[in-house]
C-alpha cells in the first residue's frame, strides 16, 4: 500500500487548492427592460434575447 514518506506542508496543500475558490456568477443587464440577467441567456423578465422576442412571458 502506498504511504507518503513526508507530511504535506500547509503551503504545498494551499498552493494546490488555489483554483478551488468559487467565483460569483457574471450578470449583465437586459437591453430592453434593464433587469439583471445572465449573459447569453434569454431574459426571464421580458423574454427577449439579442433584441428579438423569444418567449412569451405572463405578467
Amino acid at each position: 500500500m502506498a504511504v507518503p514518506k513526508r507530511k504535506t506542508s500547509k503551503t504545498r496543500r494551499d498552493k494546490r487548492r488555489t483554483h478551488d475558490a468559487l467565483t460569483p456568477p457574471s450578470v449583465s443587464t437586459c437591453s430592453k427592460c434593464g433587469e439583471p440577467k445572465r449573459p447569453h441567456h434569454v431574459c426571464e423578465k421580458c423574454g427577449t434575447y439579442n433584441g428579438r422576442q423569444i418567449l412569451t412571458v405572463k405578467e
